[in-house]
């Protein structure tokens, strides 16, 4: 009498063999591949995180360029030289390239791995960090720059962040439009008096005894006049120590939109 295949043991025990070699062979396959698979996936956050470094190499650049070229008291203007400024780290190492965008006051540091990956880093308020904590400041404890009355008398706060006095006795101011500037005032007392344009060269103080202490850790109100009601932006002023040969610029308008009403 015949026996069947599935009742004899030896025979379900040969076809459990085959089974079993059959998903090992399927499972090896599938391991074989997907490891390439994995390795060529996994190199696009690699190359995404060298991007990344290599934007954050670019910001630390432009700090160090600008310092090294324009000074602390880097003018919007001439930090427009950072356009397109771009450093390779090889053909296969990337490169960052940077953008200085004037109105906002915004540097763009892009980090590119070529045929890889790029990232961007963006830095507002980009002149702030240039500046070093000793110094004359804008005033973070008091109000912003503004327009008091009418748009022809401007407000900012200066403090005094060094440790010993400070005297300023010049400036230099920019601004846009046609209108000129002819007065300012410093801790309430008349410093400058006449008919000045924008750009023009540096110009001494004329009223007040010629010049203006600021003590440490102090704070004083400057009050700047224009020839008229305007609605001037991109408004920033340069004051002059002569006896330490410091000068110290206070940018009123980033965005270039114009200060608020007192």
């Amino acid at each position: 009498m015949k026996t069947h295949i599935l009742k004899n043991s030896k025979g379900i025990s040969v076809l459990f063999l085959v089974i079993a070699m059959l998903l090992m062979i399927t499972i090896g396959y599938v391991f074989s591949y997907l490891i390439p698979t994995k390795q060529k996936t996994s190199s696009f956050p690699i190359h995404s995180i060298k991007a990344f470094y290599l934007a954050q190499s670019g910001v630390e650049f432009a700090v160090r360029y600008s310092i090294a070229t324009w000074g602390a008291n880097a003018t919007p203007a001439e930090l427009n030289g950072l356009d397109n400024l771009t450093r390779n780290l090889g053909d296969r190492g990337g490169y960052f390239i940077l953008d200085y965008d004037r109105p906002t006051n915004k540097l763009t540091s892009r980090g590119v791995i070529p045929n890889g990956g790029e990232r961007r880093i963006v830095v507002s308020n980009f002149t702030s960090f240039l500046r070093t904590p000793n110094g004359l400041i804008l005033d973070p404890r008091r109000p912003a720059p503004c327009w008091n009355s009418s748009t022809h008398r401007a407000q900012f706060y200066i403090v005094n962040a060094t440790e010993s006095s400070l005297t300023l006795d010049s400036f230099r101011a920019w601004w846009t439009g046609g209108v000129n500037l002819t007065a300012i005032y410093m801790g309430g007392a008349q410093k400058y008096s006449g008919s000045y344009s924008s750009g023009t060269a540096r110009t001494y103080f004329n009223r007040g005894g010629g010049s203006q202490t600021i003590n440490s850790n102090t704070s004083i109100l400057v009050e700047i006049y224009w020839n008229g009601n305007t609605s001037e932006t991109g408004i920033y002023v340069r004051f002059f120590d002569s006896a330490t040969g410091n000068y110290y610029l206070f940018y009123l308008d980033p965005a270039t939109t114009g200060l608020g009403s007192c």
